[in-house]
């Protein structure tokens, strides 16, 4: 389960052997979302503050986001991705 940030209590991950469409994983406590990378769509249940955090996120890392779904269906190492403060 490769990190690629982790913020306010959120932490991403993205899976290397994972499913289309491209996705990342979140988690807050409990609480677990994917979220397509293209679309922002949501799948799971998370508190209303901290999705919105990590959506914020989400469109200011998209670019990041992509280039590391393309590096783990090359087996490459994942990047880190700059936190959202």
């Amino acid at each position: 389960m490769p990190v690629i940030s982790r913020f306010l209590g959120i932490t991403v991950v993205m899976y290397y052997r994972d499913h289309a469409p491209p996705h990342f994983h979140a988690t807050y406590g409990k609480f677990e979302v994917t979220v397509e990378i293209e679309t922002g769509a949501v799948a799971g249940r998370f508190p209303r503050r901290p999705l919105a955090l990590l959506l914020e996120w989400w469109e200011y890392s998209r670019d990041d986001l992509r280039g590391n779904w393309d590096r783990a269906r090359l087996g490459l190492p994942l990047l880190p991705i700059a936190p959202w403060e």
